[in-house]
């Protein structure tokens, strides 16, 4: 397995008009002279976690809830072409959750892939629903989860889709719980994914937190699932960044509402161009779209 064996594509996909269609106000007037910073097959620092992951992760939970997604539902056999490809071309950051059910699939996918080779990223319900019965804590659901995916150790570990400031009282046995796992070694990291701007903001300050899954994109607001106003979001990520957050964009292409290729390259722009995120998850849902999102981002340039 090689990391970059797209890198001499993704340089002439940069170069070459036809190739993409730019968001001509953002991309247009770059120097072509200045180099790509920002390859979605890059390994790069997830905050100060002392973790490396590829700057672009393959979700896993498109359509997710419940124990399913629109991968799961693909059933096997495609979706260990899909992650397999991922891998190939370098994007080797995985990221689940227990409601996506994706655990066993992406084991089974990486089964023959090096474990130092890939990044583990996945998140815990923490509320009672008809599908699951949490513990309260996190030690019994992180010990199902190294067995589903075959592996000792986790590299991030997040409670799942935080919905107000209130998170850190009402969770504190699964934060407690998480922070000895965390010194144990079982975890490498822990954090929340939140979908609130309070919770959000609760989380860029909270020293507690070394890892954050956030919604944005260059639109915003509740109809391209982003938790404010693009401006407001973007502060607050960089208020994170600065206090040594790690911060995975998620929700970039709005979960589905951000569909044609200008739209998609604005939001990308918008996202890393602005510096907002260590990495970013797509739900990528073939090997196609992995190739299309790898040479999107290679067009992207600092602001």
């Amino acid at each position: 397995m090689t990391q970059r064996t797209r890198r001499d594509f993704l340089k002439v996909s940069a170069g070459s008009a036809g190739m993409l269609v730019a968001a001509p106000a953002l991309l247009d007037a770059v120097d072509a002279g200045r180099p790509t910073g920002y390859a979605g097959n890059d390994l790069v620092p997830l905050g100060r976690t002392g973790i490396r992951v590829s700057r672009l992760a393959q979700g896993t939970g498109f359509h997710g809830g419940r124990g399913s997604s629109d991968h799961t539902r693909m059933g096997q056999e495609a979706f260990e072409r899909l992650v397999r490809h991922s891998v190939d071309e370098g994007v080797t950051f995985m990221d689940m959750a227990d409601s996506y059910g994706s655990h066993p699939y992406v084991a089974k996918a990486l089964r023959d892939v090096p474990r130092d080779k890939v990044v583990l990223s996945t998140k815990l319900w923490p509320r009672p629903a008809e599908w699951i019965t949490p513990s309260g804590g996190a030690k019994r659901e992180v010990d199902r989860f190294r067995s589903e995916m075959k592996t000792e150790h986790l590299d991030v570990c997040l409670i799942h889709l935080m919905r107000d400031a209130q998170w850190p009282t009402e969770f504190e046995r699964i934060r407690d719980e998480l922070s000895e796992l965390k010194e144990s070694g079982d975890v490498g990291a822990v954090g929340v994914s939140c979908h609130d701007l309070g919770a959000l903001k609760v989380a860029s300050t909270h020293p507690w937190v070394d890892v954050i899954f956030a919604r944005i994109n260059y639109k915003g607001g509740s109809e391209n699932r982003c938790d404010g106003p693009a401006n407001e979001v973007a502060a607050v990520l960089k208020t994170a960044r600065r206090n040594g957050k790690a911060v995975v964009g998620m929700k970039i292409f709005g979960g589905g509402s951000l569909v044609t290729p200008e739209e998609r390259d604005a939001s990308l722009q918008f996202v890393l161009g602005s510096d907002l995120v260590d990495a970013m998850t797509i739900g990528m849902k073939s090997p196609t779209e992995v190739d299309d999102n790898l040479a999107r981002m290679a067009r992207v340039r600092a602001a």
